[in-house]
C-alpha cells in the first residue's frame, strides 16, 4: 500500500479510472468538486452525499493505494486543508446572496477562484508552459470550451506560436489531426464529461510522439487517455447544471503568461511586429 501522498490524489485517480465502477465514479466526481470538504467528513458522510454505500468509500480508497478510508482522508487533509479560512468567509458571502443572481454569482466565482491554488499550482503551470514552448500546438475543444480554446490560439499566435484548430466531426478532426508529427503538442479541453474526439486524438498523439496537455474541471482524473500534464480545477456552479469557464479561462491565461515568460524576448518580438502589421492595415482601411 501506498499510504501518505507519495504522490497527487489525481495522479491515483487517473491511474485507476478505467477499474472504477459507476458508484466510485461518483464518488470521485464529488471528491473532485470539493476535495477540502470530502478531507473533513466521515466514511459514511462522503458516502450519503452521492447515495452510495458506505462500503464503497472504503473500496475506492485501497484501489487508489491507501490501506483504508483513514489513511485516503489523512492524504487528502495533507494535501486539501490548508488555507481555508478565505475560502470559508466567501461560502458564507455566498449563502447570504441567495435571491440576488449577480451577488450569487459574484461569490461562487471568488470561491471557486479562492481554491484554485489547491489543485493548479505555479509549478504546474511553468510544467505545462515547459511541454508547449517551442512546438507547434495543436488545440481541441468541444461545445462552449470552443470560446476558451479561440483565445488560447489568438493568444498564442501573437506569441509567434503556430497553433493549429481541431474542432467539427469525426471527418473534420481526422483531417485536421493528419499532420500532426512527433514535437508537437496537442493542447485539449474537456468540461463536464470526456468529449467525442478526445480519446482517438489523444491516441493519435501518443503514436506520433506528441506532448498532450489537457485543461480541465472534476472530470479531469477520469479522461481516458490520460494526458502527459493535467490541468484541472472546479468550475462554479451545481455540479450537471449551469457552470461557467471563470476558472478554466484563469488557467488558461496563466498558461499563456507563462509561456510568454518561457519565450521571453522571442516572444515579444512577434507582438511588436504585430503592432506595426495592425497599424499598416488600419490606414489601409482609413483610406
Amino acid at each position: 500500500m501506498m499510504d501518505g501522498m507519495s504522490g497527487r490524489m489525481v495522479a491515483r485517480i487517473q491511474a485507476q479510472s478505467d477499474a472504477l465502477t459507476p458508484s466510485e465514479t461518483r464518488l470521485v466526481s464529488e471528491l473532485m468538486r470539493v476535495p477540502r470538504e470530502i478531507a473533513l467528513v466521515t466514511s459514511a458522510e462522503f458516502a450519503g452525499r452521492v447515495g452510495v454505500h458506505e462500503a464503497t468509500t472504503s473500496r475506492l480508497a485501497r484501489k487508489l493505494g491507501f490501506s483504508g478510508y483513514a489513511a485516503f482522508r489523512d492524504a487528502l487533509r495533507q494535501e486539501y486543508v490548508q488555507r481555508s479560512e478565505p475560502a470559508d468567509r466567501l461560502s458564507l458571502t455566498l449563502e447570504a446572496a441567495e435571491g440576488d443572481h449577480l451577488a450569487h454569482l459574484v461569490a461562487s466565482e471568488m470561491a471557486a477562484l479562492a481554491s484554485v491554488s489547491d489543485h493548479v499550482t505555479d509549478h504546474a503551470i511553468a510544467e505545462a508552459a515547459a511541454l508547449l514552448h517551442g512546438r507547434r500546438v495543436f488545440v481541441f475543444a468541444h461545445g462552449h470550451a470552443t470560446s476558451l480554446a479561440d483565445m488560447a490560439e489568438r493568444r498564442m499566435r501573437r506569441m509567434g506560436i503556430d497553433t493549429r484548430s481541431l474542432r467539427g466531426n469525426a471527418r473534420d478532426l481526422a483531417e485536421q489531426a493528419l499532420p500532426m508529427r512527433a514535437g508537437d503538442a496537442l493542447l485539449a479541453f474537456a468540461f463536464r464529461r470526456q468529449p467525442q474526439g478526445y480519446a482517438p486524438l489523444l491516441r493519435l498523439a501518443d503514436e506520433v510522439g506528441a506532448a498532450t496537455l489537457t485543461i480541465s474541471d472534476t472530470v479531469g482524473a477520469q479522461l481516458r487517455p490520460a494526458p502527459q500534464l493535467l490541468l484541472a480545477a472546479p468550475r462554479s456552479g451545481v455540479a450537471g447544471g449551469f457552470q461557467t469557464l471563470t476558472v478554466p479561462m484563469v488557467v488558461t491565461n496563466a498558461l499563456i503568461l507563462a509561456l510568454g515568460a518561457a519565450g521571453q524576448g522571442a516572444a515579444m518580438e512577434p507582438l511588436d511586429r504585430l503592432g506595426s502589421l495592425i497599424e499598416n492595415f488600419e490606414n489601409s482601411f482609413a483610406r
